[in-house]
């Protein structure tokens, strides 16, 4: 027996992004009855608290085979979806929801409310609209599946209801489909190992480094447009291929910013096995080589008759700067004629290859996220349904995919929800 597209119910665990995109776009489909479960009160809590109360909805790049270049991990799986909804689709959806986003400098996409609150009543209403039955405080405690049913003609066919939930209050319900969009949260990976999916174990990702380094002491509030970061292995000494350069911001526990949050995602396994102690290279002027500082140092110490502290010819803060030279052994009343070969090139040492060791891990408060998840192969990205587990799919921060922080993140979750609801409603 299979199943009635008329009597079509479809169960979605997770009231956060993905969780409401899937909902939504399974809804929109005549004759599917959606149910949305979210443990706790307050539905979409994470999209509300995200961009610090913004919301970083996407990023202003169009080019999937770009974009993806942003996940340190799932690049690849996602390069199809976002073929198929794209940032340039999350922007109309909302758009023609009444929902205006605006671009920022550096390509964050938020709405022109500057106002998460904003996008999450946009995902009420729209979930609303369409029918979705959201219940709030419906914790999940297990999921059993019914066994398919046998027919003679026609093979293996899907049984009526293919999914029990159980939840915590004791409550049953069965659904034909069922998406888990849980995020990182240890009882959605409970929930996807008990349906037969393997988990890549979560770490870390996106998040600051804490450093104890005299150069820093005192610089707390100080920024640098354009520094360059390379991670180094402490016991090893070798440098890794792991690298990034962006913004970096001295914070009281040592070092943020944009480089450091990439270089954070993008090396949240190689810090996590070595317990985040690890030994960090600082190129402060990466558009420079070495040959051109020293040249250039050289330069100001041939025409130059002012202090050094007091004359700096590169792009960095005044303190930073200052901070550089007393670590080169270099007076800060010194004048630049006075400046000898090996404190030029003591110099050039702590501009371009300053070496910092890396304490520890701090936190990034607007963003939540985790590296790792369920394996990748283990789902069919063209539809989010499981290769294991017919009926099942999954969306969002569950699986083993994640982006740089730039509402990268968000994207996956609305792409990967949208397919999900999608393949839901029309399978």
């Amino acid at each position: 027996m299979s199943i009635s597209v008329n009597s079509l119910k479809v169960v979605i665990v997770g009231g956060g992004a993905a969780g409401f995109f899937g909902a939504i776009a399974a809804a929109s489909h005549p004759h599917t009855r959606t149910i949305l479960l979210e443990a706790g009160r307050d539905p979409l809590a994470k999209v509300r608290i995200s961009g610090g109360g913004r919301c970083n909805v996407t990023h202003a790049c169009f080019e999937p085979a770009i974009f993806v270049q942003n996940y340190p991990r799932g690049a690849k799986a996602l390069r199809g979806p976002f073929s198929r909804f794209q940032a340039r689709d999350t922007v109309q959806w909302f758009a023609r929801r009444g929902v205006e986003l605006k671009t920022e400098a550096d390509g964050r996409m938020f709405p022109i409310t500057d106002d998460s609150a904003t996008i999450v009543n946009c995902l009420l209403e729209a979930a609303r609209e369409v029918g979705v039955e959201i219940r709030t405080g419906r914790a999940v405690e297990a999921v059993g599946v019914s066994p398919l049913l046998v027919d003679s003609d026609r093979g293996l066919t899907q049984s009526d209801s293919q999914f029990e939930i159980k939840l915590k209050s004791g409550e049953v319900l069965k659904s034909d489909r069922l998406l888990l969009a849980t995020g990182s949260s240890p009882q959605g990976y409970r929930l996807v190992k008990g349906l037969g999916h393997s988990i890549v174990t979560p770490v870390p990702s996106l998040f600051t480094f804490n450093l104890k380094d005299e150069r820093l002491q005192d610089l707390a509030g100080v920024s640098v447009a354009n520094a360059s970061l390379r991670l180094i292995d402490r016991e090893s000494g070798k440098s890794s291929n792991l690298e990034q350069t962006g913004p970096v911001l001295v914070t009281h526990w040592g070092l943020s910013g944009p480089a450091v949050l990439k270089l954070s995602a993008w090396g949240a396994r190689f810090l996590s096995d070595r317990h985040y102690q690890a030994h960090l290279l600082i190129n402060w002027l990466p558009q420079y080589s070495l040959e051109e500082l020293r040249e250039q140092l050289q330069l100001q110490r041939g025409k130059e008759k002012k202090a050094i502290a007091n004359s700096c010819p590169f792009p960095l803060p005044r303190r930073l700067w200052e901070s550089l030279l007393r670590a080169a052994a270099i007076d800060s009343h010194q004048r630049w004629a006075e400046l000898s070969n090996k404190s030029l090139n003591q110099l050039v040492g702590e501009l371009a290859r300053g070496e910092y060791e890396i304490k520890g891990k701090g936190v990034f408060k607007e963003e939540f996220v985790t590296c790792g998840g369920v394996s990748l192969k283990e789902v069919n990205f063209k539809t989010m349904e499981s290769r294991l587990r017919p009926g099942l799919y999954l969306a969002g921060e569950v699986l083993d995919l994640d982006g740089v922080t730039g509402g990268f993140n968000f994207q996956s979750a609305w792409t990967t929800g949208w397919l999900a609801g999608e393949a839901m409603a029309s399978s």
